[in-house]
Order: C-alpha cells, then structure tokens, then sequence
C-alpha cells in the first residue's frame, strides 16, 4: 500500500510513524510546504542549546505524548518544571494567579477577589440567585458572553481572557464553552439534565467538587500502593486547561495557561521534606525537536520539503496530488489546519470543504530572548497580561529558565514573550525590532527587570501566522460534520488540532487514531 501524508507537523509525522507501526511494508510520503518539519513544534538553536518558541511543553496527565516519547526511546530525556509558580499583571502589579478555578472562572469571590472590585466581588457572589443560565443541553455557548452577563467585564479580561489567552491565542469572547471548556459544559449538562437550577456558579462548583473527589482517590490508592509518583490530576484549573480534554479542541503558544507560563506546577524531585505536589508539565532536554526528529526518522517515511500539494483528485480507487508527488495513492491522510484541508479535499469531499470554511485561525509570534545575567529577577515561572490592561502589547510571558531547570542549568536567563490574538494580525505582522522592543519595554513594565541592562545575548523572533483555530461556539460542529464527510470517502483520512484538539498529546491521539483508521484497523 502507498500513503500520502500532506503535512509534516506533529499530526502528519505521527501518522506516518503509526502507519508504519502497523504496517512496516507500507510506503509512505510526507509532503510539506513549508522548508523544515515540525509545524508548530520548533525548537530553534539557542547558542546553549535548543528552545522550543512554539509549544514548550505537554501534559504529563494525558498519557498520549508520553506513550509516544518511550515508543521511540526518549523517555530518559523527558524533564519537568520548577514547581515555580505563575501571575497575572494588572493594574500596574504583577499578583497570583487565581487557583481554585474552572480556566479562571471561581464558583465565588474569593479566588479573584484580588483581581477584581468589591463590587464586581458581589455579584459573583449572588450568581446564584439569578435568574437561571439558558443553557442548550449538548450544546454550547460563547465564554465571554456567558461569564461577562453573570459575574461582569473584570472577570473576563482580569481572570479568564489572560488564561484562556496564553492557550488559544483568542480573547474568551471568541471561543465556545465546550470547546474549551468541556468540563463546564457537561457540568451544566447534568444541572439540565438533573432538574436543577443551572448557575454558572453552580456549574463551577460541581467541576471543582469533581476535581477535589478525583485527587482524593488517587492519593488514597497512591497511600494503598505505597507510591509517590507524582502525576495526581491538578484541582486548579491554573494548571489544568480544559481545551486539553479530548472534547477541546498544535498552538503556537502551547496547551498551557500564559504561553506556557504555567499554574500550580509540582516539584519534581520532592526536594527535602517537602511535600510532592503534582507534576503537571514535562517537556524534552533537548527541546521539541527530539520529538519531530525521532518520528521522521523512525517512520521510514520519504519526507519532501517545499513541496506545495493543492488539490487531491481521484484517480481510479486512489488518489493523486496536484503540485507534489508521482503517481497513485491508495490512501491519503491530510494534516493540515483547517482552511488548508478545505482547499485540499475541494474536489474529493466538497461537503468536508464545506463544512471546515467558516473554521478561522488565529496568530501569534514568540520573541524568544536569551539574556546574559538574570541576577535580581523575579522568582516566577511566568506572567500573563489582564485584558484590559493598558500600555502592554504582549499578552504573555514565560520565563523559561525559572521554570525549566535543565534550561537554568545553561546559564543567564531566558524568556519567551507572547504576542497576538485572534483578529490582531497587525500586532503580529510588525518588524522584528519592534516587537523586541516591546517585549523589552513590556518586561520592565511588568517586572522592573531591565533586559538591556542585563545586556541581551540572543535573539530569535518566531511568528504563527494562522498558528491554531478559534474554538468559538460552533468549532465542535465544524468538526463533527467534517468528521461524518469525510468518513463518506474511502481512503481519506484528515487529522490535526482543528479536529483533536489543542496542546500535544491532543494532536499526536487525533493522529494515531486517524491513521489507524485509515487502514481499516480504527474503531
């Protein structure tokens, strides 16, 4: 059998390497666009060693990513972070990180009571008492909305747009509560379903309920066991992004709070007496790049680079590509963003394309800065910017070496600043002065920190231009009807974040599951 793989990020490359995992006689070619592969994974080559500029990291709860990692010998080289934790900036100040929330959204006052007046304070605390949330049952609402007419403006740009930010690359008025969310949305669900009065403050509550219950069990077997791995499930949402569910929806900036900022993050090692706290990230010693590499290398698959496919047609019972490759394909698997696999199965599956046009993408650019002295910083593994801050472009900060020890081991210090949401390509278009310029000027705004005093080494400017999908509210529709289309076209297959979701072990389950599909051998 001949395969065709029409993008090489991380949902192609897994692809090829499930496929050949299966079938090891298989012939498989994987084309991309683009001159290196990788997609939104890309670790580039820091004078001390590589630094990933797209997504940093991945959730050591989904085992996906880390199933993968062993599978292709990496194991050894996976590393967590520092237990540091995360801020938000606002009004001037750099404060904590609100815990005991659903993506920044509290069941009462008193996890944002810092962040927002004493007024706004009050009406989350009489939520409860308002008239009932029109909740469609399996259906889903925009989380602006919902959270700006139950609890109020501060709330959203303060608390939930700054998280959901770092994540999605969107402001929370342009994403859909299940899709990012699910968690909340199966909550009200069952508030509908059960008779009750459904409240956002309720909702949330029954969430963090669910949490507490789940982390009490795990350390009750952990105590049966005698373990003390630390891998429980996080009860603060600072630390667990709900659009890492396989309900939610690469990102450029990461599958984690504030570009990788990260929340209430475990320590490692359990230094000392001290007690474990859950380890929530992992990432790669050698950044991303072990990762994407490995799985070119260990898919035997014929990888093209620069080589622009823009169209499939049929030909017989399989397929050709238009602009790239020769011959017949017996199947052809499309791991592209969105708008990408629309134009691709335009003639093959017009309903598909249909269905995944109205999908936007959103971007970003990651100014990644290497500085020679981090004497004086803050203690911090990052800050995310409120949305109504004024005076700051970026949105996010992740100070990498305090939150990575083996990047702290390298020396001076390392940063990464975020740039652009969904809608604001003009922030993300400008020059690479300026935006460092923005990120030095924001990073003493915001920290005191003067970078050029410090003298900056290193500078790598990467841009995502179109780096991840808009999960509004109508994204899982999108989805599933793409999804039932396509399954109408023998030996087509299409896999990516639009359709698994946002953050690594999301995108790299979407893909084995797609090409395992693709030889019949799927559920």
């Amino acid at each position: 059998m001949r395969y065709a793989i029409i993008g090489a990020g991380i949902a192609g490359l897994t692809a090829a390497w499930e496929i050949h995992r299966r079938d090891p006689e298989a012939e498989v070619e994987v084309f991309e666009a683009t001159d290196r592969i990788g997609g939104k994974l890309c670790s580039v080559p820091f004078e001390a060693g590589p630094v990933d500029l797209g997504a940093e990291a991945f959730l050591v709860r989904r085992p996906a990513a880390r199933e993968l990692i062993d599978e292709l010998g990496l194991g050894d080289d996976v590393v967590g972070t520092s237990g540091l934790h995360s801020t938000v900036f606002t009004g001037g100040v750099m404060k904590p990180l609100p815990a005991g929330t659903v993506m920044g959204i509290p069941a009462t006052s008193e996890p944002v009571a810092h962040l927002v007046s004493a007024e706004t304070a009050a009406r989350i605390d009489a939520e409860g008492d308002a008239e009932p949330v029109d909740w469609p049952v399996g259906g889903d609402l925009n989380v602006g909305e919902l959270v700006r007419a139950r609890y109020g403006g501060e709330v959203v740009e303060r608390a939930v747009s700054a998280l959901l930010g770092g994540v999605y690359s969107c402001t929370a008025d342009d994403l859909g509560v299940r899709a990012t969310v699910p968690q909340l949305a199966e909550a009200f669900d069952a508030m509908v379903e059960a008779g009750e009065k459904p409240t956002l403050s309720g909702a949330v509550k029954r969430v963090l309920d669910s949490r507490a219950a789940q982390a009490a069990a795990k350390r009750g077997e952990k105590g049966a066991r005698g373990s003390v791995a630390a891998t429980a499930e996080p009860t603060t949402s600072a630390a667990h992004p709900a659009g890492t569910q396989a309900t939610g929806a690469v990102a450029g900036d990461g599958a984690q709070p504030a570009d990788g900022a990260g929340g209430a993050e475990g320590d490692q090692d359990g230094v000392g007496k001290r007690k474990k706290r859950p380890v929530i990230f992992g990432t790669l010693r050698g950044g991303f790049r072990e990762l994407y590499e490995a799985l070119a290398e260990a898919s035997g698959a014929r990888i093209y680079l620069d080589a622009f496919v823009s169209g499939l047609a049929r030909d017989g019972e399989g397929y050709r590509l238009t602009g790239a490759g020769e011959g017949t394909y017996d199947a052809v698997l499309v791991a592209t963003p969105a708008p990408t696999t629309a134009r691709l199965l335009a003639a093959v599956s017009p309903a598909t394309a249909e269905t995944l046009r109205p999908v936007k993408l959103a971007g970003s650019v990651v100014v990644g800065l290497r500085l020679e002295s981090g004497e004086g910083f803050p203690e911090n593994s990052g800050v995310l910017v409120a949305g109504d801050e004024p005076g700051v472009h970026a949105k996010a900060f992740t100070f990498s070496s305090k939150k990575w020890p083996h990047l702290a081991e390298r020396g001076g210090l390392i940063l990464r600043a975020s740039f652009g949401r969904f809608g604001d390509d003009a922030l993300i278009r400008e020059d690479e002065d300026t935006l460092v310029d923005y990120a030095l000027d924001d990073l003493k705004t915001i920290t005191g920190f003067d970078a050029r005093e410090a003298g900056v080494a290193e500078i790598y400017v990467q841009r995502w231009l179109g780096g991840i999908p808009r999960y509004d509210e109508h994204h899982l529709e999108h989805v599933a009807a793409a999804r039932a289309a396509v399954a109408e076209v023998p030996g087509v297959e299409v896999t990516g974040s639009w359709a698994g979701g946002v953050g690594v072990p999301a995108v790299i389950a979407d893909a084995r599951a797609a090409a395992a599909r693709l030889l019949g051998q799927g559920d």
